[in-house]
Parts: C-alpha cells; sequence; structure tokens
C-alpha cells in the first residue's frame, strides 16, 4: 500500500461501512463433517476477502431436508462436535460467523443461529416459527424458541447467551450492531427483527433453507426489501442450496442483501459451486436515518422499549484495516432514476409530479395565464414543457402560456435561436423584450463603470439584468391576469447561485424547485426521445441538452469563451451528488468525499443512467472533488441559507429532498460553514 493510500481516509471501516457477506456453502445430506469443512472453506475465502459477518444458510452444519434424522443422537452429537471445531478455527478469522444448527436445550431440541467470532461462540437464537404447512413438518422435530428470553444454553462445556432477545455489538466498529432470526419469522405477520432493529441491530440476518418454487425468489425480494425499508435497517438473508436432499424440494441458494429498501447485491442462484454474496453495509448511514425518522423511536416506545429489556451481546473481531475498496453500488447520480427495468414509469411520475403541482396552482388562482421567461437553458426550457403538459391536462390552449425571451448583454444567438424554436414548437404565445436599454439606463442611474465605457462585469452587473428580467415577468403577469412560474431549480438554490428578491429567486410557483440540474437534464433527453412531444420539439430540447450551461450575464472574452456556471460553482453532477448525502442523510464532509471517490474515480467502472451520453461520462481524482466539496460547503452552509429561507412555493419531486424552509430542509441564515469545512480539512487528503 502506498503512503498517500494508508490515509485513515481509504479505509472504509473509517466511514461507518461493515463487509456482510452470504454464504452458500457446498453441503453433503446429513454429512456432518463434510459440512464443517465446507463452512470454513467460505469462512476462510470470507476472510481474505475481509467480510466482518459471514451469514450461512439454516441447518448447514447437518444440512436441512434430512426429516426424522435430525432426532438421532448419532446426529446431534456430530452436529455439536463440529461446533466446536469451527469455533476453535475462527480464532484466526476475521469474519463473525452465523452458522445454522441443531441444538438440545431442557429436554427439546431447538432450530438455531450460532453466532461465533474470534475463537468464542457468543450466543445463540433459536428460531421462533416453525413452519407445519404444505411441505413443512418442523414441529415433529423442534421446539418453538419465540418465548426464550434471558436464558442460557450449555455448549460443549461453556454457557452462553440463548434466546431471541440478542443483539450483538461489535466493541471495534460503532454501529455494528446485529439480530438473528431464521427462515419462517421472517414469513410472520410479526417478524422477531422488527423488535431486533428497535432494540438498536443496524443488520439483520436471516439464515434459511427455503426451498425454491415458482416466484418465491420475487416473494423473497419483496420481504427483504420491505423489513429493510420499514425498519430502518439492512437485511442479509442466505438460503440453502446445491446439495441439500431433493426427494421432494428443489433448492436455488438464494443470497440477498438490502439497505434501507435499497438491493445492494444478490448471489447466482443454482450454482453447483459454493456462492458468495458481498456488499459493505453503511450502518452510519442506517443509524443517520433512524434519527431523521420520529416513527421508528415511536415505534420502539409502543413496543415497551426493546432496546432496554434486549441483551446486549459485545463481540471483538478483526476487521481489515486500511484500503480494501467499496463492495456497493454508488449511484453517481443520486437524483435521477436507475432501475432500467422502471426507467419510463419513473421518469414519467418525476415530470407529472411537477405537472399535476402547477396545475393544482392553476386551479387554485384562477389565473389567465402562465409567464415564463424562455432562455434557452435547460431550466427555462424545462418549466415550458411542464407548463405545456399542464395544458394539455387541463384542456387549456397552449397558446395559455406566455412565453418571453429576454436578451441581454450577452445573449448568445444559439440560445436566443433556441428559445424561439422552443416556444414556436411547443405553441405558447411568445414575445421578445431587450432588456438591454432599461439595463443601461439602470446602470447610468447608479453611477455604473460599464455606464460609462468600461468592460466592468462584476455581480452588480448581472443582478441588473436578472432583476430586470424578473421584473418585467411580474409585470407582464399582472397585465395578462397570470402568475409568473420560477425556473430555478434546486441545485441553484442549494449553491444559492440566483439573484436574491427581485431576480431568478423569485416567482409566484417555483415548478423546479425541488429538481437538481442532472434530473432536468434526464428528464428533457426523457421527453426528446420517449415521444412525450411532436418531433419539432424534440429536436430542439435535444439541442439545448448539448448547450453550455451559462447565465449569460457577461460577455464573452477576446477568446470567445462563453461565461460558464460550472467552471464558476463546480460541476452540477458533483454538487447535487453533494446536496444529495449531505441533505439526505447528514454525512460528514469526509465521508460525502470518500463515497463520490468510489462513484467518479474512473469512468469505466460502475454503471450508468440508461441511456446516458458516452460524451458526457466523465471522472474525478479526489482533489478535483475535495476542492469542488470544499466549495460546496462553503456556499451552502455559509451563505444561501438566505435565498432559500424566502423561496416561492413549489413541488418537492425526489426522496432525496427539497430545499424549502416549509419542508425537507430548515437552517438559519447567519450559519456558520466552520464545522464542515475543519472536518474535511482534518480528515480527507488533498491528494
Amino acid at each position: 500500500m502506498t503512503e498517500a493510500k494508508a490515509h485513515p481516509f481509504y479505509a472504509m471501516h473509517e466511514h461507518g461501512f461493515v463487509r456482510v457477506a452470504t454464504s452458500t456453502p457446498q453441503v453433503r445430506t446429513a454429512d456432518v463433517a463434510f459440512n464443517r469443512d465446507a463452512v470454513l472453506a467460505e469462512a476462510r475465502r470470507a476472510h481474505e476477502a475481509h467480510v466482518d459477518l459471514l451469514v450461512y444458510p439454516e441447518l448447514c452444519l447437518s444440512s436441512y431436508a434430512i426429516d426424522d434424522l435430525h432426532l438421532q443422537s448419532a446426529m446431534i452429537e456430530a452436529v455439536a462436535e463440529a461446533i466446536g471445531e469451527i469455533v476453535k478455527a475462527s480464532a484466526d478469522l476475521s469474519p463473525v460467523l452465523l452458522i445454522g444448527a441443531a441444538l438440545m436445550h431442557k429436554g427439546r431440541l431447538y432450530n438455531c443461529a450460532l453466532a461465533i467470532a474470534h475463537g468464542k461462540l457468543l450466543g445463540v437464537v433459536p428460531k421462533s416459527y416453525l413452519p407445519n404447512y404444505r411441505e413443512f413438518y418442523e414441529k415433529r422435530w423442534f421446539a418453538s424458541g419465540k418465548d426464550l428470553r434471558g436464558q442460557t444454553i450449555r455448549v460443549n462445556g461453556h454457557d452462553v447467551p440463548f434466546g431471541v432477545d440478542i443483539v450483538f455489538a461489535s466493541e471495534v466498529l460503532p454501529h455494528f450492531r446485529f439480530f438473528i432470526e431464521i427462515c419462517e419469522d421472517f414469513w410472520a405477520a410479526t417478524p422477531p427483527s422488527s423488535l431486533g432493529a428497535l432494540a438498536g441491530a443496524t443488520i439483520l440476518c436471516n439464515l434459511s433453507a427455503s426451498n425454491i418454487v415458482i416466484g418465491k425468489s420475487d416473494e423473497r425480494h419483496m420481504l427483504c426489501r420491505s423489513q429493510s425499508a420499514r425498519t430502518a435497517s439492512a437485511y442479509v438473508y442466505c438460503a440453502a442450496g446445491h446439495g441439500e436432499s431433493t426427494t421432494d424440494l428443489a433448492w436455488d441458494g438464494q443470497g440477498v442483501i438490502y439497505e434501507l429498501g435499497d438491493l445492494l447485491a444478490e448471489s447466482e442462484r443454482f450454482s453447483l459451486h459454493p456462492e458468495q454474496c458481498i456488499a459493505d453495509i453503511d450502518c452510519e448511514r442506517i443509524v443517520m436515518d433512524r434519527l431523521r425518522i420520529p416513527t421508528f423511536n415511536d415505534a420502539g416506545e409502543a413496543a415497551g422499549r426493546p432496546d432496554e429489556s434486549f441483551r446486549t451481546v459485545p463481540f471483538r473481531h478483526a476487521p481489515h484495516g486500511g484500503d480494501i475498496g467499496l463492495t456497493r453500488p454508488v449511484g453517481r447520480f443520486p437524483f435521477v432514476p436507475d432501475r432500467a427495468e422502471r426507467l419510463d414509469a419513473d421518469c414519467y411520475e418525476a415530470f407529472n409530479i411537477q405537472v399535476d403541482g402547477l396545475m393544482r396552482r392553476l386551479e387554485s388562482t384562477g389565473a389567465k395565464s402562465m409567464v415564463i421567461g424562455i432562455s434557452g437553458g435547460l431550466d427555462s426550457t424545462h418549466a415550458l414543457i411542464v407548463a405545456a403538459r399542464a395544458c394539455d391536462r387541463l384542456g387549456l390552449p397552449r397558446s395559455f402560456i406566455r412565453g418571453y425571451t429576454m436578451p441581454g448583454f450577452a445573449t448568445s444567438d444559439d440560445t436566443k435561436s433556441n428559445a424561439w424554436k422552443l416556444m414556436k414548437a411547443v405553441g405558447c404565445t411568445a414575445g421578445e423584450i431587450d432588456i438591454r436599454p432599461a439595463a443601461t439606463r439602470m446602470l447610468e442611474d447608479i453611477g455604473h463603470a460599464f455606464a460609462g465605457g468600461e468592460p466592468f462585469y462584476d455581480v452588480t452587473f448581472e443582478n441588473v439584468q436578472a432583476g430586470l428580467r424578473t421584473d418585467y415577468l411580474f409585470r407582464l403577469a399582472s397585465q395578462h391576469n397570470g402568475f409568473v412560474i420560477g425556473t430555478g431549480d434546486l441545485s441553484e438554490l442549494a449553491l444559492g447561485w440566483c439573484t436574491y428578491g427581485v431576480g431568478d429567486q423569485m416567482s409566484h410557483y417555483a415548478v423546479n424547485s425541488g429538481v437538481p440540474k442532472t434530473l432536468i437534464q434526464y428528464l428533457i433527453r426523457w421527453c426528446a426521445t420517449g415521444d412525450q412531444f411532436d418531433a419539432a420539439t424534440d429536436e430542439v430540447l435535444l439541442a439545448i441538452l448539448d448547450t453550455e450551461i451559462s447565465p449569460e450575464l457577461v460577455p464573452a472574452g477576446a477568446d470567445g469563451a462563453i461565461q460558464s456556471t460550472e467552471a464558476k460553482i463546480g460541476p452540477y453532477e458533483l454538487n447535487d451528488f453533494f446536496v444529495h448525502h449531505v441533505m439526505r442523510f447528514g454525512q460528514k464532509p469526509s465521508k460525502v468525499a470518500f463515497l463520490a471517490w468510489h462513484a467518479w474515480k474512473q469512468a469505466a467502472a460502475g454503471t450508468w443512467p440508461a441511456g446516458f451520453p458516452e460524451s458526457r461520462k466523465n471522472e474525478y481524482d479526489l482533489a478535483t472533488i475535495r476542492s469542488w466539496l470544499e466549495k460546496f460547503l462553503r456556499r451552502f452552509f455559509a451563505f444561501s441559507q438566505f435565498k432559500r429561507s424566502a423561496i416561492p412555493n413549489g413541488p418537492k419531486v425526489s426522496s432525496g429532498g427539497a430545499l424549502s424552509p416549509r419542508g425537507d430542509w430548515r437552517a438559519p441564515s447567519d450559519a456558520s460553514a466552520a464545522v464542515w469545512l475543519a472536518e474535511l480539512e482534518a480528515r480527507v487528503p488533498e491528494a
């Protein structure tokens, strides 16, 4: 490892991640010695992959489908002996092992999960719900453990905690706390893992046998996704695979890992070879999400405070230090739909949230027109097509929309041309107002150097133009009994990249305020390529997408270079990444930088949104990410809140959040960014 990569920043454990895996070992029916060796082989393989927690299938030491052989003394003793050997062998292995085995306790046989770490049996959890229907006969062999709390069980001469009231907690990694349930427990109306989560477990583990029938894989996904979302947790599920008896059943060895409703990893099903499904779970993210959901803690109160009644079993283990990579999907565009099979439906939903919000506002105001400034840029383009669709759905002619292009001192021929093409293609009432005479007069009146002939292009020069445009729009709305549609987006609100008051920060209804720039780009492309409008509209939409993002308030330089927004405030794709992780989960700057580095360091790695142009697939090194993140933190925390505190109404679109002071984000306008900047400085290397 290089000296640079030895920096704690590169170690995923430093950022609250825990590496978890499911393992479907090669088993042999009722052959305990063979199965013991297979379990240990998988444990060693997981150790080499730096896994912290390894989840095996139910009853994997004996195999599950052995029927009355579970009740044979020789089998029971062989399993107990194998457990002792696995415990001993685990001393030099990094993962906590969760293995399935049948154990006797007070004259009863229990279907159990055993937690083993660093040469020690930590505790044993019995299965609560025993299936005894259709192909299942577990009550024939096992006793239910659903009422076992506060007990101990003797295994190979050692007494260890036994019951369904146990949360296992790492003494090494904060927030690494797991709870165990077994197969059918998951299908119960009240899964034990719900109480386990309320007791503080961030990772819920299911050791399952679960034979396979048509459609059952989808059912498992549904239950895992639902439970991880409902309990604000990660859910790790492991089913039995090849080698189980196929006398009457078949097995697919499915392993899945979900976190907060998101699928992180899935194993190959029906594999003839041992399978491991590995993912890095963000336990810190889970804890921070629970912190934001009072309902979670209210449910804990209603359930009798399981965090106080459950036992915590601490354990030590040996997580691998240093840079071991990050094994989990990290979306480059957290606001953009990334489910290929649901792409059209997700884009339709996002677009129509805006349309519906605008329709309702139009109905409530009784306005006779909608007034929009059309620049030929992304935001006003998107606002216009949202307004056009609102008119279509309300049965209004698109001429109801009054679009105005208002060229200033830096308006290019291309954007002005695109603005006119778009308005004509959409069919709105179109007009043009040259703001330069009025802007010149105002600059003269205030004694600005530009009015005296100097090429002086300061913020005042820019704001005069932005303010006049908004002023014209409001007066036009008054003249035509309408209201002004705001075009500014969530990204600009996050950065304060808008002119306050009499400027583009203000409108009667801010239809784009819940939509970041990256999503606007994607929705425009979806509209242009998905037959949402006619061919003429599609053509101009694609042309606008290919235009440099610019406020066009400062004339081009001698070299012809136009004013570039992203050169000033940073790439929107990075800023949208930053705002999502800061706003939605309250992530520390170092964590945001770590995630951004893994998401953006290699354009060829990872996945991109469906249909994303090859020419726009960028990559960024850590120094670039750190530099733009520092600027983002200054703007977001210390500069721009006063603009957000006074924004007009607009619909929330993404679960990632919105910046309305009446919604997801409330903050003081006079805050300091010192805490965030200091954390960035202390924990993120410059290269």
